[in-house]
This record gives C-alpha cells, structure tokens and sequence, in this order.
C-alpha cells in the first residue's frame, strides 16, 4: 500500500472531534501492522478513542518518538468540492478532511515504520510509533494522557518526529523547508462584558452589545507588540541569507518592530502566515448572549484563542489585550498549556542534510510553529519534538491555507517524498 493509498483509507473515517470517534482509524493502522507481524498496544482513557503504541528494535541509541493524531477538525460550513470524507485520488492529489492535518503525516510515518520492518532496517535505536486521539481539542485523552499516565512507554527517548513542518515554501525563487523545533502555547481566555439588561424596545445605547462591538473592533484594529524570539529570528535570518540584496535587506527589517508591520503588508499572504511568529495572539472565537430576542442581555461572555510566544506567560499576554481594549471587560484564563522549553538542536542539521539529500535545491531553516502541537505534553518528558514530516510541494500550493480549511488536499508524490525523508532520518537519528 502507498503512503497516497493509506491516506485515502485514513481520510474515510470520518474522526471529527468532537465527538473523535478515532477507533475505527487506530484499528485500521493496528492490522496494517499485524499483517507486518509488528505488536502493538493500546491505551484509552475513554472508550472508543485509543491511541496505539508500537515499538521496533534497534540498537544501543536511545529511542525515536515518531508521533501523529488521527483525529480532525470540522467540515462544518464549508463549501468543498470534494467529499471532505471521500479520500479521493484527483489529479496527483489526495483530497479530504486531514490530508495536510494531520492524516497525511501519519501515512508518511506509518508507512516509514512499516518499510523499516519490512526492509529489516538496521535501526540506531528502538524507533517507537504512536498514533494518538484527541489532538484537535486539546489532547487530554491522547497525547496527554499517554504522557501523564503511561509515561514508562517513553522512557529513555530524547527526540520525536511530528507535525509541523518540513513543506517546502518558496520564496523569490528559493525553495525552504521549514523545520519545527519550537512552539507557542494555547492561552485561552474569557471575557465577560456586564451591564444594566432591559427590554428590547427600549433605546440601549452603551450597552453590552454596543461594549462588545467596541472590544472587538479594538482587537481587530490594534495589533499586540511585536517580539523577536531566537527561533523566530534564525527562521527570518535564515531565509533573508538565501535572498539577493535588496530582498535580503527588507526581509531583515522585519527583525525591527519599527518596520515589521509595513514588511508583513509589503509581503502580502507570506506576511499573513509570518505574523503569528512574531506576536502573541488573540481571536475571538464564541460569543455567548442573550437567550430572547426581546431581551437586551445584562452579561455577554466572549471565548479569546490567544497564543502566547515562548518565554510569555499568561499575565503578560492579558496585559497586552489590556493595553488594547482598556478595562471595560473581564478577561479571565480558562487554559494555559506551557510549550516546550527552550530548543534541544542536537537532531537539526542531521535532518537538514536528508533534505538536501532528497532535494539538492532545499534550504531548511528553524520554525516556530505559530499554533500548538501534541509536542507539550512529551516535553516534560524530556523529549524535543522536530517537526519533521516534508512535502515538496508545487511553487504556486498555498499549503499552509488549507489547513482546517476546506478542499484540503496533498499531493501524492509529496507523500512519498516525505516518507522517503522519514525513511532516512529513522536510519541516522
């Protein structure tokens, strides 16, 4: 079976979280294994959600984590033009719910771990595959409750290959491949706007709703302050390095917060995708109200998705919202998940260099990924997760605009490009 075809099967079930429901996919990796006469384990916290372990030996090295989530984000109020659920092969391209995230990762993974078996691949190290539930809402009965409560499965293991990064992104003629070695932290908040309630033929000027409109409306025109992190400022130097002059000179700038904002526009889409590495963030996501319409409700509550950059804690995010919106609204935390710490690079030019293998013309820089990964829950356990699971992607593929997007696709010869990559980089850890 192709890492294309394992896809398609992954993409037929139907793993929206919530409810999850990742049972039927994490079975259907465990036969795959089975029929390679590989053992696996399962754990769940609740029913019908498991995450399976494998293992196959290796030498005296420590242990590879290879780790990815069956489970998906919601089609819901998408307009596709494929059956997000249908799996189907169009054109060179795999279409469906989590051909980018995170399903096409896992084939490209599965697949590796299954050719290594089949190949009786001398191994530096035992190479551990996990295939998890849950990623997409928080990760409690998967990665986390692996980590937390089943944590003897990893021990002695030091890195880890997962989502996300290695796509090729093409700029001024230069193909990179970012690579994640860092992440921010999910900060999420909630605001609550109070006020005198009435009836809803009355005039209500000033009102929540009015209060609300002036919250968002501020968070919308105001910008959080930008800060240069490490990772941030090698992914920047690393691609300014490999452009001409000019381009060079102008990308840097956006290393000035003086100057970021104008770069991010002068940058256009490639701008929009930079911005969240060089500032915490903040979306409002919910919004919960009143109950009748002829009610003019007394308390609006707002759910924030804000994102806080390595290094920043939860206050300090509050603190920059505040300087934006004033005090006219609560902000309280509802979760804080803390990323990993500071980068472990010991693995990073090893798999850099399988890039230029594979791709002569590849420049891998440093990434910090903008969202969260699984990643936090196995760096308490002293593992430093790469995002390592490459795609050389057409030059004109907006990528990274599909993700939890509709007509998520992969194209098919990018899956076995990023399989081959895994291939090599399991044979060297």
């Amino acid at each position: 079976m192709t890492p294309a075809e394992l896809l398609q099967q992954l993409i037929r079930f139907d793993t929206t979280n919530p409810p999850g429901n990742e049972e039927g996919s994490v079975e259907f990796v465990r036969g795959l294994l089975a029929e390679a006469g590989i053992d696996t384990e399962v754990y769940a916290k609740v029913p019908g959600r498991p995450n399976l372990v494998a293992r196959l030996e290796g030498g005296d090295k420590a242990p590879l984590l290879l780790q990815g989530h069956v489970d998906v984000v919601t089609t819901s109020g998408q307009d596709w033009a494929r059956p997000p659920f249908g799996g189907e092969l169009v054109d060179g391209y795999v279409w469906g719910r989590g051909a980018v995230d995170m399903k096409g990762p896992v084939a490209m993974l599965v697949s590796a771990f299954l050719r290594a078996k089949r190949e009786g691949t001398a191994l530096p190290g035992d190479v551990i595959l996990a295939v998890l539930a849950d990623e997409e809402a928080g990760g409690d009965v998967g990665a986390r409750f692996l980590a937390e409560e089943h944590a003897h499965l990893f021990e002695g293991v030091r890195y880890a290959l997962s989502e996300f990064g290695g796509f090729s992104l093409e700029l001024a003629g230069q193909r990179f491949y970012p690579i994640q070695v860092a992440e921010k932290q999910i900060c999420w908040l909630k605001a609550t706007v109070r006020g005198p309630g009435g009836h809803g033929a009355m005039v209500n000027r000033g009102g929540t709703m009015a209060r609300l409109a002036k919250f968002l409306r501020d968070l919308d025109g105001h910008p959080l302050p930008v800060h240069v992190t490490p990772v941030a400022r090698a992914f920047v130097e690393g691609i300014a390095a490999a452009l001409p002059r000019p381009k060079r000179s102008v990308f840097l700038s956006l290393l000035n917060p003086r100057f970021t904002d104008r770069v991010l526009r002068r940058l256009g889409r490639h701008g929009r995708l930079l911005e969240p590495m060089l500032r915490n963030t903040v979306n409002a996501t919910i919004v919960r109200a009143g109950e009748k319409i002829n009610v003019v409700p007394s308390v609006v509550e707002l759910e924030l998705d804000a994102r806080a950059l390595p290094g920043f804690k939860p206050d300090d995010v509050i603190g920059e919202i505040r300087d934006v919106v004033g005090d006219d609204a609560e902000i309280e935390l509802v979760r804080h998940d803390p990323g990993p710490p500071e980068p472990n690079l010991a693995l990073y030019d090893m798999l850099g260099g399988v890039l230029r293998e594979l791709d002569p013309d590849a420049i891998p820089v440093p990434l910090l990924q903008p969202g969260v990964t699984d990643a936090r829950f196995f760096a308490p356990l002293g593992i430093q997760t790469y995002g390592f699971v490459p795609l050389r992607l057409p030059a004109d593929f907006r990528f990274l605009e599909l993700v939890h997007a509709a007509d998520e696709r992969v194209p098919a010869s990018a899956l076995d490009f990023g399989t081959d990559a895994i291939f090599s980089a399991i044979q060297r850890f």
